[in-house]
């Protein structure tokens, strides 16, 4: 492998320098309290009153669509957590814990420190092979060698019609994310807060079945339960996938400098005010990983800055609308699933060696 050259490497960390300098005299990176203390405070009372709603109603199949607003409900407080574990709301890392401990697993049922563990290493390297665990799922392969591996039996035929099944599979990620969460707290390794979480994931978890089976008949109760939780995962599974799937794989041996592992690997999506709320500030994934706690308000307004650098530095900058997104995603894994070794076309390889034989 070619070694990069030392100027290189300082020409690299320069760009991104001048970047942070260009955003931060912009004013961007100033804290929203007003903006999140709204949704602080709205977050609850919301949920209180969708459950107050969900007792009134009572034993009927009317609920499959309390159900449905649920899982609406509690996807956009999962993104006031994600906001809040990226020190996104509060200067205090101490006050965002836990904002992120009571909105995710007190509300939402995640927990906190399992996702935050998990996040991290994605954020350090996206799409890298061996250091992002959003490419090493359990079913769905993200890469020809995880394809290959696991070609046989039933999770080989599911991973062959993947591209078919991929939407009918995010029905199951609310349960996963719930189970993973759990299998987390309850491993012995080091975890901090534990017994707070143990606590807040036992009121919300156990908490939530029993008012469930005790305002509805079994039957009604299933349904309910398997409404809601499908349409969270949905939700929560159409509002990720986006940002990274179908977007190069950086080699396990390859090194890149923050600007272009950041830029290169994450795609937004365009769409306007709506898609801004609907995916929770997901949509503009360049600028949040460039800076992750940038409020999120502030992201739509930092896009064209970030643009017309990458522009001016000849760094791919990746923007698409919402359903040309899930196509591309869609696209991507099918071909993935099919044995296809060359999945994308490699720009990222060529760059990186047009950069160090530049130097």
């Amino acid at each position: 492998m070619t070694t990069p050259h030392p100027h290189g490497r300082l020409r690299a960390a320069s760009d991104f320098a001048e970047l942070a300098q260009r955003v931060r005299d912009s004013g961007l990176l100033r804290r929203r309290y007003g903006y999140y203390w709204t949704k602080l405070i709205l977050a609850p009372v919301v949920l209180a009153a969708c459950l107050v709603a969900f007792v009134v109603i009572g034993d009927t199949w009317w609920q499959l669509i309390t159900a449905a607003v649920l899982a609406v409900v509690f996807t956009q407080i999962a993104f006031l957590g994600h906001d809040a574990a990226h020190r996104q709301i509060f200067a205090s890392g101490k006050w965002n814990d836990w904002v992120s401990l009571i909105v995710g697993d007190l509300l939402v049922g995640m927990s906190y420190g399992w996702w935050q563990h998990k996040h991290t290493r994605h954020h350090a390297n996206p799409n890298k092979t061996g250091s992002d665990p959003d490419i090493e799922l359990p079913v769905i392969a993200v890469t020809a060698d995880a394809a290959t591996r696991r070609r046989a039996g039933a999770l080989g035929w599911v991973q062959a019609h993947q591209g078919l099944l991929f939407f009918p599979i995010l029905l199951l990620e609310g349960i996963s994310l719930h189970a993973s969460g759990i299998s987390r707290v309850a491993r012995s390794e080091r975890l901090a807060r534990r017994w707070v979480e143990v606590a807040f994931l036992t009121v919300r978890l156990l908490g939530f079945l029993v008012l469930v089976f005790l305002v509805l008949s079994p039957g009604i109760a299933f349904a309910f339960l398997a409404v809601q939780l499908g349409l969270f995962g949905f939700y929560m599974g159409i509002s990720f996938a986006p940002n990274h799937k179908g977007m190069p794989i950086v080699p396990r041996g390859m090194t890149l400098d923050f600007l272009r592992r950041q830029v290169m690997m994450s795609r937004n999506v365009r769409g306007g005010r709506f898609v801004d709320v609907l995916l929770g500030g997901l949509n503009y994934q360049i600028e949040h990983h460039l800076f992750p706690s940038m409020p999120r308000p502030h992201l739509r307004r930092a896009a064209p800055i970030i643009a017309a650098y990458c522009r001016e530095q000849g760094v791919p900058y990746t923007a698409v609308g919402l359903f040309s997104s899930y196509a591309i995603v869609v696209r991507y894994i099918n071909r993935v699933g099919l044995g296809e070794r060359d999945v994308f076309a490699c720009p990222l390889v060529e760059q990186r060696l047009a950069i160090v034989a530049g130097d």
